[in-house]
């Protein structure tokens, strides 16, 4: 890939993204305590394969290569209360492929079943299609809260790698989903 489409592609994915809820701003440094305070509680690494995230060193690297990703990472923002409620990226994209991917988020458990997360999928799945004809999601095999939430979004699971089931969501498919 030419640097000058990733960084065509870079400045896209980066424009902030919101609705009547909320809002996904690229992540700066002075929002580390923030997302950490949300990522703090064990529970929402419970079915991940990062399982110990909620360490404040393990999520300081987690964070720190979130700053340094191509597409960015955003953090999410409740638009009524200005409370942080966790993050999420776009990574991998593949210009041969006309693919990238999505993942790497987590929720404030204060937001669980609220639909928020459907709300910021939405979100990046209408800016992802824009340019993109396939979104694929890597997913730790025991992490079921994620699977049920993606199938909800009419993503499939397909191959497994390692300890991941990747689910794929394709732009034909989604323009289905009214």
């Amino acid at each position: 890939m030419s640097s000058g489409h990733l960084s065509s592609m870079k400045t896209r994915f980066h424009i902030p993204l919101e609705d009547e809820v909320v809002l996904l701003r690229s992540t700066t440094e002075a929002d580390y305590e923030a997302l950490y305070s949300a990522a703090s509680d064990r529970e929402i690494w419970a079915q991940h394969n990062a399982h110990d995230r909620w360490k404040p060193e393990v999520f300081r690297v987690f964070f720190e290569e979130g700053l340094k990703n191509d597409l960015g990472m955003f953090v999410i923002q409740s638009k009524m209360t200005g409370k942080i409620l966790g993050s999420t990226r776009y990574y991998k994209y593949d210009a041969e492929g006309n693919c990238l991917r999505i993942g790497y988020t987590f929720f404030d458990r204060s937001v669980w079943g609220t639909g928020v997360n459907t709300k910021v999928k939405k979100l990046m799945l209408d800016r992802a299609f824009q340019w993109v004809d396939r979104v694929f999601f890597d997913v730790y095999e025991k992490n079921f809260r994620s699977q049920k939430a993606l199938k909800k979004l009419g993503a499939v699971p397909g191959e497994r790698t390692g300890d991941k089931v990747i689910f794929v969501l394709d732009r034909v498919e989604w323009e289905k989903i009214p």
